[in-house]
């Protein structure tokens, strides 16, 4: 292994944790990288020895993104009782989280006893903020694993989340009253007299829930990250499920706003 002159060699320690241990050889290139303790080389790590490491972490991170616990065995080995251990807490878990959904509906069962035609575009709101929510927990979890950003970026990454989800509601959200205006006009569905305040409701409300979806999925890994939770944690059914509480509650907070009046 050739070192520059201007740089002290690249080493280890008998506790360094296999993730960092494979960043290091990635970072710099390296085909072996020694173990040193108290200045004694006990020996050396070879890319070789490392790749099984590297892929036992991603799957480990890909099945916790999943919304489960890691395998410890391939799929196919795996008993029947230890897969729905493995599959059964987490959604359990997230399954009781999704009642909150219903809570948040059951607030607002008054308006929509009023406007029923809000109930149609619930699961369009309902997974367009989830969509961008896992959107953000994607990046920033694989940009915290290859140490691209830190825990002290965070506000970094709210800077640039907050316009781009701004961006991309505005996107979905013409794209929706295009949708409501085009089906109006062409008469495949009658949305009453006051279809243009719906279209505007739908639209308004893409753009606050692409947002929030947006700022709040890329900020839970490094809660997590604080706390001392692996960020991969931060899994697209959890991401979704708290995007859908919150994004019925803001798609009823403008429909009360907007539709206040008229419908409501």
């Amino acid at each position: 292994m050739t070192v520059a002159p201007d740089r002290a060699p690249v080493t280890v320690t008998p506790l360094t944790d296999r993730e960092t241990l494979a960043q290091t050889i990635s970072k710099y290139d390296l085909l072996a990288v020694p173990v040193v303790d108290h200045g004694k080389i006990l020996g050396i790590v070879t890319i070789d020895d490392i790749i099984d490491t590297m892929i036992e972490e991603t799957t480990e991170d890909a099945h916790r993104f999943g919304g489960m616990e890691a395998l410890d065995e391939p799929y196919m080995k795996m008993s029947f009782l230890a897969m729905i251990r493995k599959r059964g807490g987490w959604l359990c878990a997230l399954f009781i989280s999704e009642m909150l959904t219903a809570n948040a509906m059951q607030s607002y069962e008054g308006e929509l006893e009023k406007a029923i035609v809000l109930t149609l575009f619930i699961p369009l709101i309902m997974s367009s903020g989830g969509n961008s929510g896992s959107q953000a927990t994607s990046l920033v979890i694989r940009a915290l694993a290859l140490r691209e950003i830190g825990l002290g970026d965070w506000w970094r990454v709210a800077l640039r989340e907050l316009p781009t989800g701004l961006v991309l509601g505005a996107m979905l959200g013409v794209v929706g009253i295009c949708r409501i205006a085009l089906w109006q006009y062409m008469g495949f569905y009658d949305y009453g007299p006051h279809w243009p305040l719906i279209a505007t409701t739908v639209g308004t409300a893409l753009v606050g829930i692409v947002t929030f979806g947006s700022l709040s999925g890329s900020m839970l890994p490094f809660a997590l990250k604080r706390i001392g939770f692996d960020p991969a944690s931060a899994s697209a059914p959890f991401v979704a499920t708290l995007v859908d509480v919150t994004g019925l509650v803001i798609y009823f907070s403008v429909a009360l706003v907007i539709l206040r009046g008229t419908l409501l």
